[in-house]
Protein backbone atom coordinates (compact mmCIF):
# COMPACT_ATOMS: atom_id res chain seq x y z
CA UNK A 1 0.00 0.00 0.00
CA UNK A 2 1.36 3.26 -0.93
CA UNK A 3 1.35 6.00 1.36
CA UNK A 4 -0.43 8.81 0.99
CA UNK A 5 1.82 12.84 0.51
CA UNK A 6 1.12 14.39 3.91
CA UNK A 7 -0.71 18.04 3.93
CA UNK A 8 0.45 20.72 5.05
CA UNK A 9 -1.75 20.67 7.98
CA UNK A 10 -0.04 17.13 9.02
CA UNK A 11 2.97 18.81 8.21
CA UNK A 12 2.66 21.82 10.47
CA UNK A 13 1.35 19.49 12.95
CA UNK A 14 4.68 17.98 13.22
CA UNK A 15 6.17 20.67 13.32
CA UNK A 16 3.77 21.77 16.51
CA UNK A 17 4.56 18.41 17.93
CA UNK A 18 8.26 20.07 17.82
CA UNK A 19 7.42 23.48 19.30
CA UNK A 20 5.48 21.50 22.55
CA UNK A 21 8.62 19.82 23.37
CA UNK A 22 10.89 22.64 22.65
CA UNK A 23 8.75 24.32 25.16
CA UNK A 24 8.84 21.75 27.77
CA UNK A 25 12.28 21.23 27.43
CA UNK A 26 12.76 24.86 28.05
CA UNK A 27 10.65 24.63 31.00
CA UNK A 28 12.02 22.33 32.56
CA UNK A 29 15.94 22.95 32.14
CA UNK A 30 14.46 26.68 33.39
CA UNK A 31 13.45 25.25 37.21
CA UNK A 32 17.21 23.74 37.60
CA UNK A 33 17.39 26.07 40.71
CA UNK A 34 14.77 23.20 42.11
CA UNK A 35 17.68 20.52 42.38
CA UNK A 36 16.42 16.76 43.31
CA UNK A 37 12.78 17.91 44.24
CA UNK A 38 12.71 17.39 40.23
CA UNK A 39 13.44 13.76 40.57
CA UNK A 40 11.09 12.89 43.14
CA UNK A 41 6.61 13.13 43.59
CA UNK A 42 6.95 17.13 44.13
CA UNK A 43 4.37 16.70 46.65
CA UNK A 44 5.05 19.97 48.73
CA UNK A 45 4.68 22.15 45.21
CA UNK A 46 7.79 24.20 45.02
CA UNK A 47 7.81 26.92 43.43
CA UNK A 48 11.22 28.08 40.85
CA UNK A 49 12.53 31.26 41.66
CA UNK A 50 13.43 31.96 38.80
CA UNK A 51 11.37 34.53 36.52
CA UNK A 52 12.08 32.76 33.24
CA UNK A 53 10.87 29.59 34.76
CA UNK A 54 7.24 30.90 35.26
CA UNK A 55 7.39 33.00 32.32
CA UNK A 56 7.83 29.61 30.25
CA UNK A 57 5.92 27.75 32.47
CA UNK A 58 2.74 30.26 31.81
CA UNK A 59 3.47 30.22 27.78
CA UNK A 60 3.37 26.73 27.86
CA UNK A 61 0.21 26.54 29.69
CA UNK A 62 -1.16 29.62 26.96
CA UNK A 63 -0.17 27.07 24.30
CA UNK A 64 -2.28 24.27 26.33
CA UNK A 65 -4.54 26.53 25.57
CA UNK A 66 -5.13 26.61 21.96
CA UNK A 67 -3.38 23.30 21.02
CA UNK A 68 -6.23 20.89 21.34
CA UNK A 69 -8.23 22.99 18.71
CA UNK A 70 -4.93 23.35 16.45
CA UNK A 71 -4.70 19.45 16.34
CA UNK A 72 -8.79 18.61 16.04
CA UNK A 73 -8.74 21.19 13.35
CA UNK A 74 -5.53 20.10 11.26
CA UNK A 75 -6.79 16.29 11.76
CA UNK A 76 -10.09 17.54 10.58
CA UNK A 77 -9.22 19.27 7.54
CA UNK A 78 -6.79 16.16 6.46
CA UNK A 79 -9.55 13.69 7.12
CA UNK A 80 -12.45 15.45 5.12
CA UNK A 81 -9.80 16.56 2.48
CA UNK A 82 -10.65 20.31 2.76
CA UNK A 83 -6.31 20.99 3.27
CA UNK A 84 -4.94 23.78 1.38
CA UNK A 85 -5.09 27.17 0.46
CA UNK A 86 -6.78 29.38 3.63
CA UNK A 87 -6.50 25.96 5.98
CA UNK A 88 -2.80 25.40 5.10
CA UNK A 89 -1.69 29.48 5.32
CA UNK A 90 -3.47 29.26 8.97
CA UNK A 91 -2.15 26.32 10.03
CA UNK A 92 1.73 28.04 9.53
CA UNK A 93 -0.12 31.54 10.60
CA UNK A 94 -0.97 29.24 14.21
CA UNK A 95 2.52 28.20 13.88
CA UNK A 96 5.45 30.82 13.52
CA UNK A 97 2.85 33.36 15.82
CA UNK A 98 3.49 30.83 18.11
CA UNK A 99 7.17 30.19 17.72
CA UNK A 100 7.38 33.99 17.98
CA UNK A 101 5.13 33.89 20.97
CA UNK A 102 7.60 32.09 23.27
CA UNK A 103 10.57 34.45 23.53
CA UNK A 104 8.20 37.28 23.71
CA UNK A 105 6.74 35.77 26.77
CA UNK A 106 10.61 34.72 28.22
CA UNK A 107 11.82 38.32 27.16
CA UNK A 108 8.58 39.45 28.86
CA UNK A 109 7.37 41.93 25.97
CA UNK A 110 3.76 42.73 26.92
CA UNK A 111 1.85 44.31 23.88
CA UNK A 112 3.74 42.26 20.97
CA UNK A 113 3.11 39.15 22.62
CA UNK A 114 -0.52 39.53 23.00
CA UNK A 115 -0.43 40.41 19.58
CA UNK A 116 1.18 37.13 18.58
CA UNK A 117 -1.61 35.45 20.20
CA UNK A 118 -4.20 37.04 18.56
CA UNK A 119 -2.47 36.23 15.19
CA UNK A 120 -2.37 32.93 16.33
CA UNK A 121 -5.96 32.99 16.93
CA UNK A 122 -6.61 34.27 13.48
CA UNK A 123 -4.76 31.68 12.36
CA UNK A 124 -7.32 28.90 14.07
CA UNK A 125 -10.34 30.75 12.31
CA UNK A 126 -8.54 30.54 9.30
CA UNK A 127 -8.50 26.76 9.12
CA UNK A 128 -11.98 26.78 10.93
CA UNK A 129 -13.31 28.74 7.78
CA UNK A 130 -12.05 26.61 5.35
CA UNK A 131 -13.50 23.35 7.43
CA UNK A 132 -16.77 24.59 7.99
CA UNK A 133 -17.17 26.00 4.16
Amino acid sequence: MEAAAASTEIVVLGWSVVLLLVQIILQAISTYDLGPYLLGPRDDNRQSGNVWAGRLKRALENLLETYPAFVALALALAVTGKTGGIAATGAWIWLIARIVYVPLYAFGVPAVRTLAWCVSVVGLVMMLFRLMA
